[in-house]
């Protein structure tokens, strides 16, 4: 059964097949997108000017002149130069003893340090700090409070600063955050910004995850690092037998 053409061009027959071979050229998140009709018709559109463009340069003799050899003698060479470098490292395997021990030695990195949500109002003077503080212990809602007070961009918010990790925020208010009462207010605190009344909402202990939850980011990772010694030693004992001079 022959395939069905989906149009010709300068007298070449575009098949459904040339035309799903140029989409499997495509990055796995494009070929996605290139399901859908409309995209598909995009693709075929560019297939069909690009054999009237090779139509025209038949006829125009490109392939002929001394530019275009030139250049295919270039490409020549770049595509064996890019084979060989490929062969370097196209053959490096990593073992699962490798991932496990990489995994034992980094797993606290590997996932999501502790963290706190809260809510703060940031004011000039300490007394301003102080009457806010006295406001919201005789009833005030602490985000009004922020709303009146705060001289943060956050007050349109009430405040709320969302979850943020160690090392995110100035020492002073960090460790105030971090050590502090959960729906309690703390403060005030001084920091080179002024001072802050702080509201700890939410508190996570650091999660560590699984050896199967992360074990093809560190294969991905210790594939690279591999193929980069090993591509390194390669142009490193090539050096030492072609050498090289910089100028």
């Amino acid at each position: 059964m022959s395939e069905k053409i989906l149009a010709v061009a300068a007298g070449h027959e575009i098949t459904e097949g040339e035309l799903n071979t140029l989409i499997r050229n495509y990055p796995p998140e494009q070929q996605m997108y290139l399901s859908d009709p409309r995209a598909r018709e995009q693709v075929l559109e560019q297939l069909i000017a690009f054999h009237l463009f090779a139509k025209m340069a038949e006829e125009e003799k490109i392939m002929e002149s001394q530019e275009y050899k030139t250049m295919i003698e270039k490409m020549k060479v770049e595509l064996a130069s890019h084979m060989a470098a490929t062969s370097v490292i196209e053959g490096i395997q990593v073992t699962e003893e490798e991932e496990k021990a990489f995994y034992e030695e980094n797993k606290s990195r590997l996932g999501q340090g502790e963290r706190v949500s809260a809510k703060h109002i940031l004011v000039d003077t300490l007394e301003l700090a102080e009457k806010a503080a006295k406001e919201i212990s005789q009833g005030k809602a602490f985000e009004d409070a922020a709303k009146e007070y705060s001289t943060c961009p956050t007050k349109d918010k009430g405040g709320d600063l969302g979850f943020f990790s160690r090392g995110q925020m100035v020492p002073e208010f960090e460790k105030a955050a971090f050590e502090g009462a959960l729906h309690q207010v703390i403060g005030p605190v001084k920091t080179q910004f002024g001072y802050h009344l702080i509201r700890v909402e939410e508190k996570q202990e650091a999660q560590i995850p699984g050896f199967a939850q992360v074990r093809e980011q560190i294969h991905q990772q210790l594939i690279q690092e591999k193929q980069q010694e090993a591509y390194g030693a390669k142009v490193a004992e090539l050096t030492e037998k072609y050498g090289v001079e910089k100028k």
